[in-house]
């Protein structure tokens, strides 16, 4: 497979989502990298959904893109795109280079501000927790009117795998 690891992206909660039927929308979450495609599960009648799902896909080069986009469930006519977003690991993929140990839990050792450059909503975390490296963001939708959504990150190596990153 020469894959450099597995990443996965907890897709907590999508808040002020765009309507696309009458009064609401049923979104689910499609997380695309490569020729690789995963989803949650529908969330009905809800803009503000609450999936707390594991995503889990493989990262064979850290320059694909990894697009996160939103859609409204239909029955009779095809899924409506309630907007998209690029989650950036390379920050992620920096702390995880240092090779730290043994840290407090709780200690911050990345920080990701907003810019035109990524889809943050705000600004993200890099932190060490329970012996595990994880970001929280917040990503803005784009190609919408309305939307963010709450994932975070972490990565886990293969065996036999190192971690010889090259960004």
């Amino acid at each position: 497979m020469d894959a450099l690891g597995l990443l996965r992206i907890r897709v907590r909660r999508g808040k002020n989502l765009a309507v696309r039927d009458t009064r609401t929308s049923d979104p689910y979450v499609v997380i695309e990298s490569g020729s690789q495609r995963v989803k949650t599960r529908v969330v009905k009648d809800n803009c503000n959904p609450v999936w707390d799902e594991e995503l889990t896909i493989y990262i064979k080069d850290l320059n694909d893109p990894i697009v996160l986009s939103v859609y409204d469930k239909d029955t009779f006519t095809g899924d409506d795109s309630m907007g998209n977003a690029h989650i950036d690991i390379k920050p992620y993929i920096e702390c995880l280079r240092m090779g730290l140990q043994g840290l407090p839990d709780g200690t911050r050792i990345g920080r990701v501000v907003p810019s035109r450059d990524n889809c943050l909503a705000d600004e993200s975390f890099v932190v060490w927790n329970k012996g595990k490296i994880t970001q929280d963001m917040i990503l803005r939708l784009r190609n919408v009117e309305c939307g963010e959504v709450e994932v975070q990150i972490e990565w886990f190596d293969l065996p036999g795998c190192s971690r010889g990153f090259k960004i």
